[in-house]
């Protein structure tokens, strides 16, 4: 018997609890996928990823196949023909119906192969990058990108391939959309970096090079994550990977992942509460949705939003460091011998141009996602090989940043998403960002609010989160929130003036 003919529960009707029940299934079989993602990221011996990639296709394969098989067809087609549909489950049929319709599109037999490249692929990234060897690397990305350029004949969303690998990601948004959001950025932000790295420095950056052991870096950003930003030890775990990342099982079994430095310790803090932003999202989320296809945040972008908020509207404001410096201190007196709150402040608001994303400042950071964006859309068009990406990525960081990796693994290895088959992922970074500011000043217009951010109290904002964006998943589109929290539509003004003020204040620059 296949899980399609499996029967429906005894005196069931086409209905709309029916359909719920089926959905429950198919959710608890993604999550038991996605915890063996999990464990083969923290937990799992490397000679195990063979048979762990088989393990997840198997699932994938049983998921997608009870999805989109005839039961679920006949139970969708009943509950939109009832009257008596409540307002959420009028909000599932019509986000179930927008799945259901894409993944009818991909045969089972493509999602398992799919599954399963995508997994060996992640491994032989993790030894091609700890290696320097991109060689290695490349026949499993070349699998990854002609299964991808498939994908995207086979959902195709509209005018470029790019856009069905776009819409998973952020639903709706579309390529031409991200050029002109991304030549607006570009234009606009230029000038202020070109202004500060002619300022030079405005703090003693040696200080983030300061010993710093793990535990301890552990601790302190695990005591913040709790205190500040509401991650609570009951329903969360922190564990190390080769990539940063988030992922949940239920709104109550958050799992968050760091690395650590102990020579640079804003690696870890900054994940970490970057991580935290993530698992808060997923922890607002109305419990009246487990288990649906409505239970995970709205779109990555506004996923990105509540990351990039914790991570730098907070943990890299001013007052949460007149806050929290005394406990710094008392966690890395080395770090912290001769600074006060505001060279720390300054310190980890550093701009310059960098070779590492997930380490980059404010100002530079979508530098680094125009970058594979350009990429991206080079490989998928076919004007671009595997074979030449590494030339390629150096010759782009060169352009936008000035620099040259000195190694692969530095340069065109360092991110985890291409090994698993997260193309069209990367625009979602800076959406996020442009969405953060733009909630984060909505926010600000409550005076309780306001008032608790200069004191590094942040429950009226949690609140305020939850109410707005959180509580929703999927039941509202991203431009739905976006337009309902702050009144207008996505822009780029919010963020773009942050810059400006926050750092024009930090560098003494001219206004």
């Amino acid at each position: 018997m296949t899980v399609d003919q499996m029967p429906a529960p005894a005196g069931a009707a086409s209905t709309l609890d029916d359909l719920k029940r089926r959905l429950n299934l198919i959710s608890d079989l993604g999550a038991a996928q996605s915890l063996l993602s999990w464990d083969q990221e923290t937990q799992m011996p490397p000679d195990a990823a063979r048979v762990r990639g088989l393990q997840m296709a198997s699932l994938a394969g049983l998921s997608h196949q009870m999805f989109i098989g005839e039961e679920t067809r006949v139970l969708l087609e009943a509950a939109e023909q009832s009257s008596t549909v409540s307002e959420i489950g009028a909000d599932l049929l019509r986000v179930t119906r927008r799945d259901y319709d894409k993944a009818t599109k991909l045969p089972t037999a493509f999602v398992e192969e799919l599954t399963q490249a995508r997994s060996e692929a992640h491994h032989a990234w993790i030894k091609a990058r700890g290696e320097n060897d991109f060689a290695h690397f490349a026949p499993y990305l070349s699998r990854v990108l002609d299964l991808t350029r498939r994908y995207a004949e086979l959902t195709s969303q509209g005018d470029h391939p790019y856009d069905a690998l776009l819409d998973d990601y952020e639903p709706g948004m579309k390529t031409s959309q991200v050029r002109q959001i991304f030549a607006d950025l570009r234009e606009r932000t230029l000038p202020l970096l070109r202004k500060i790295v002619a300022a030079g420095d405005a703090a003693d950056y040696g200080v983030l090079s300061r010993p710093f052991p793990a535990a301890a870096q552990r601790a302190f950003s695990l005591k913040v994550a709790a205190e500040a930003f509401g991650l609570q030890p009951g329903f969360s775990r922190l564990d190390v990977s080769a990539h940063p990342f988030q992922t949940n099982f239920s709104a109550d079994d958050l799992r968050i992942t760091t690395r650590f430095d102990e020579q640079y310790f804003p690696m870890s803090l900054f994940g970490t509460w970057h991580e935290t932003g993530h698992a808060m999202y997923e922890y607002g989320v109305g419990r009246e949705l487990e288990r649906t296809p409505l239970s995970r945040g709205a779109s990555l972008g506004v996923h990105e939003s509540q990351s990039r908020m914790f991570e730098n509207l907070l943990g890299r404001s001013r007052a949460f460091w007149q806050r929290y410096f005394g406990e710094f201190a008392g966690a890395a007196p080395e770090v912290a011998a001769g600074q006060d709150a505001e060279s720390i402040y300054r310190a980890v608001n550093r701009v310059q141009p960098s070779l590492i994303r997930v380490e980059a400042d404010e100002v530079t950071y979508n530098f680094h996602i125009m970058l594979r964006f350009e990429l991206e859309l080079a490989l998928l068009e076919g004007e671009l090989s595997v074979a030449e990406l590494p030339d390629a990525w150096n010759a782009k960081m060169q352009a936008y940043l000035g620099l040259t990796p000195p190694s692969d693994a530095e340069g065109v290895l360092q991110d985890i998403h291409w090994s698993s088959g997260l193309i069209g992922y990367f625009p979602t970074y800076s959406l996020g960002n442009l969405l953060s500011v733009q909630l984060f000043e909505a926010a600000r217009r409550v005076p309780e609010i306001a008032a608790g951010i200069e004191q590094a109290d942040y429950a009226p904002l949690h609140e305020w989160l939850r109410v707005n964006v959180h509580q929703y998943g999927r039941r509202r589109t991203p431009g739905q929130i976006v337009q309902d929290a702050t009144g207008q539509p996505l822009s780029a003004d919010a963020y773009v003036n942050y810059l400006f003020d926050k750092y024009t204040d930090i560098y003494g620059l001219e206004a």
